[in-house]
């Protein structure tokens, strides 16, 4: 952990570089424990890791995320699996790699998504006599048996997948437009088909349900998980927050989140829950910069769907008063598959039945003095293609040889731009002194590189020799 001035120094450099309690099958607890904590988790959309102070500096103001982490503690090296959709929110939920769930990519309308096998974190804290509650995208799953109430919910609203997956699609309307995009309201569908002012409805919506929700459980322990749509495109704002930037939609639509987050902090603090709540906050991948002025910025190399840090590396804060230092940063290195392990450490929540690949981090997250990550290694995919892996220290990040989309040319007001296809060679980046993965170290240090390989063919043997 380390100061806000520290913080700065650390941005800085990065500017400057070379570019057994109940299973889960049972029924809810009878004896729940007064201090179980409870959980949020606010979860963005292709949100970029620069898009929010403390992270960035971004032209518009975001007082509400900032305040979370001054309130908090910033990770600025935290990463998802996968930076697409509906892989990284299985790895959030399932505490899985997308090797293990088999959930690659992004799913569309009526897929079965995430095989019921898997446990999520709305069962097993359910089972430990949690409310759990998901208000914003599900994207893991659009069948009877995969959508929220199967998946151990309590009450759910929003869309099923992503909010470009309609007839309005820039690039293909035709196939998109096939299924109306459908709003859900605790296992109902309620608005059939949205439309652009539904659009413009859905962060209120979502902030509403959330803050109305924690008033109406403070005498109970609760998970509240709030997946929002936005910013992913097409992206819209309500008429409170259009223009209110001055600096273009993107950004009011930013200034728009961090209202959201602003009131569900609130909400928790007038109901005195403040200090007994983990808040976490992040987003599920990197940007789409396809979409030029609709799209975040990221400091880092490449974008979403890649496995560079442009895709995997999310703007990380996380809240609990009782145990995380407030004002810090931190450059501990961990990944989503660790949230849901480490939340059950928290609430005393079973793991579930199936094996999971997260671990337990808190002492990590906490900034416990001697603390080690109990990973070797994290790794990293697009779709089904396994790309790479990092050290569980951070320092060293190694690409397997694999193709990706690069930008050629950004799009505007909605409409995407050109890519190309590169292929990247057998690569080690130094991620400590080359955040922007520029310079291939891989024939300067063989020994670190026969290591990360061997990692690398561990991981690969085991969840994507059938494929």
């Amino acid at each position: 952990m380390f100061s806000q001035q520290s913080r700065r120094d650390f941005l800085k450099t990065i500017a400057l570089a070379p570019v057994a309690y109940y299973g889960l099958g049972c029924d809810r607890m009878t004896k729940i424990q007064k201090n179980q904590p409870n959980v949020v988790i606010i979860f963005l959309d292709d949100s970029g890791w620069a898009d929010f102070e403390p992270f960035g500096d971004p032209e518009y103001v975001t007082p509400h995320v900032r305040q979370l982490a001054r309130e908090g503690c910033s990770f600025f090296q935290f990463y998802v699996p996968q930076a697409v959709c509906s892989a990284s929110r299985a790895s959030l939920l399932t505490g899985c790699y997308p090797g293990r769930t088999k959930v690659f990519g992004a799913h569309p309308p009526k897929a079965r998504g995430l095989d019921p096998q898997y446990a999520t974190m709305g069962e097993v804290l359910k089972a430990r006599g949690y409310n759990t509650v998901v208000f914003g995208k599900w994207h893991l799953g659009d069948q009877s048996e995969t959508r929220p109430s199967a998946r151990g919910f309590d009450e759910s609203c929003g869309l099923m997948y992503s909010n470009d997956m309609w007839k309005h699609h820039p690039d293909n309307p035709e196939y998109w437009g096939q299924w109306p995009l459908q709003y859900w309201d605790n296992g109902e569908i309620t608005i059939d088909p949205v439309t652009m002012d539904d659009q413009s409805m859905l962060t209120t919506w979502y902030t509403d349900h959330a803050v109305d929700f924690i008033n109406r459980n403070k005498n109970n322990p609760f998970f509240l998980y709030v997946p929002h749509s936005m910013p992913h495109v097409p992206i819209f704002c309500s008429e409170k927050f259009k223009g209110k930037s001055g600096q273009g939609l993107y950004a009011d639509v930013m200034m728009e989140i961090d209202w959201s987050v602003g009131q569900i902090m609130e909400a928790l603090k007038m109901n005195g829950l403040e200090k007994n709540t983990v808040v976490i906050f992040s987003s599920d991948n990197g940007p789409w910069i396809s979409y030029g002025n609709h799209a975040g910025t990221t400091p880092f190399r490449e974008a979403k769907a890649t496995s560079f840090d442009g895709g995997v590396r999310s703007a990380c804060v996380i809240k609990y008063p009782q145990e995380i230092k407030p004002d810090t940063v931190s450059e501990n290195v961990f990944c989503s598959i660790d949230i849901l392990p480490t939340v059950c450490h928290l609430t005393g929540a079973e793991l579930p039945a199936n094996e999971i690949d997260g671990k337990n981090v808190w002492d990590l997250i906490a900034g416990k003095p001697d603390s080690i990550n109990p990973h070797d290694y994290y790794a990293f995919s697009t779709n089904n293609n396994f790309e790479g892996i990092i050290s569980a220290d951070g320092r060293w990040k190694l690409h397997l040889p694999h193709p990706y989309g690069t930008l050629v040319q950004a799009g505007r007001d909605g409409m995407p731009g050109s890519h190309k296809r590169e292929q990247i060679e057998l690569s080690l980046f130094d991620m400590k002194n080359d955040p922007y993965e520029t310079i291939n170290l891989i024939e300067r240090y063989p020994r670190i590189v026969a290591q990360l390989i061997e990692f690398a063919d561990q991981h690969k043997n085991k969840f994507y020799s059938g494929l």
